[in-house]
């Protein structure tokens, strides 16, 4: 299923995360001197970050998180960087010891970095440390969007999803696999549908945690599992649709308002976070303090806050409807994901659809709030697509 990959290729070049001391001193600088906005008026979320809860964050931000922790982890990763298409794209490659594993592309979206899948690497490549069985075993390959984390930022326009897609294409390639698989969820899933419609030689299969499997035209007549989709998008393109709406309209400004201020950045992130993941009041039952701040030091320390948002702008017309696929597609619904899609609309999207499952627990940041449930999930659905990738 692989072949040799020579990392000292002219190609690709090794990489190490590293944040100068200066960096973390300013940021800690430019917390202690935060300018706090007045209360919210409400006693809910309603308005948006609630002072407090903002507070308590960026003072653990400030006092108590520690960079260096997640530098030493990003680091005990093989990373690389290569340039495809006039941008660097930075990348974890990391591979099992089992000869026959499949090769695995797993996509993030926004606010999400390959941080999100970095629980998820230990037991993808070497499940029998951590209770699977080694026949299940995949190398795996992870790569910060463009305009994302350690990958350059594109200095022209064009990098809509289809060319992130064709770049994921020859970053395979260029691996030297020739039979693979992906994954993806929220703008990753977009990227890893594109790759299924694609369907370029050696694309076995895709799973996907977001499925984009809306019908263009929505039914008169919906089931209460239809209805609560159109409730859910709706919701999502309007009361928690503001972060969306601006950077697909104003990425630039957004840029602007963020990259001067890290107490504005962990704001912008730590929102998405509460809203979409399945917590029970507060994003820190979902996902730890540590783990969402890891996140957003990342997005801040690169300052990638615009480069990011363009990602919306470049896709500003694209809809939840996706293409009808006919490759191998394998789906798990997560219970507080926004809009959450219904079985039936998934089985006419995907006419080749090889699992679907609906776990009990998990919102729209899956690979964060629940690895164990997602490793298992992708174990599961691209199983069968195993035996196509003997070589």
């Amino acid at each position: 299923m692989t072949r040799p990959f020579a990392p000292e290729s002219d190609l690709v070049s090794p990489f190490r995360a590293s944040v100068q001391d200066s960096e973390i001193e300013d940021l800690r600088r430019r917390l202690a001197q935060t300018r706090w906005p007045s209360p919210e008026t409400v006693a809910d979320w309603s308005q948006g970050v609630r002072l407090e809860n903002a507070k308590s964050l960026i003072e653990h931000w400030r006092h108590r998180y520690d960079w260096r922790r997640l530098e030493a982890e990003l680091n005990g990763f093989p990373q690389f960087r290569t340039q495809i298409d006039g941008v660097d794209i930075h990348f974890i490659h990391a591979r099992s010891n089992n000869p026959n594993a499949m090769p695995l592309i797993l996509t993030h979206g926004w606010p999400s970095s390959i941080i999100d899948f970095l629980d998820l690497i230990g037991p993808l490549i070497d499940p029998a440390s951590f209770g699977g069985h080694a026949a299940d075993a995949f190398d795996v390959v992870i790569p910060s969007l463009p305009g994302f984390g350690f990958s350059g930022k594109p200095t022209d326009t064009g990098w809509d999803a289809t060319r992130i897609a064709s770049a994921w294409v020859e970053l395979m390639q260029r691996l030297g696999y020739e039979r693979w698989v992906a994954h993806g969820g929220d703008w990753g899933a977009v990227i890893t549908t594109m790759l299924g419609a694609m369907r370029p030689a050696g694309l076995l299969g895709i799973h996907l945690s977001t499925p984009y499997a809306f019908p263009a035209e929505i039914p008169s007549a919906l089931s209460p599992e239809e209805q609560r989709a159109v409730d859910g998008l709706a919701r999502y393109g309007g009361t928690l649709g503001g972060s969306n709406h601006l950077q697909g309209t104003k990425p630039e400004t957004v840029g602007f308002a963020l990259a001067d201020s890290p107490a504005g950045q962990a704001a912008w992130i730590y929102e998405k976070f509460q809203s979409k993941t399945d917590n029970h009041g507060l994003a820190e039952d979902a996902v730890s303090v540590d783990r969402m701040l890891d996140t957003i030091s990342l997005y801040w320390f690169t300052n990638t806050a615009a480069s990011s948002a363009r990602i919306y702008w470049e896709n500003r017309s694209a809809t939840m409807a996706g293409p009808k696929l006919t490759l191998p597609v394998a789906v798990t619904v997560f219970p507080r994901d926004i809009p959450r899609l219904p079985q039936s609309w998934v089985e006419n999207t995907y006419r080749d659809l090889i699992h679907y499952n609906e776990p009990d627990a998990g919102g729209h940041f899956a690979a964060l709030e629940q690895p164990e449930i997602l490793v298992s999930e992708l174990r599961t659905g691209l199983r069968s697509l195993r035996s196509q990738g003997q070589v």
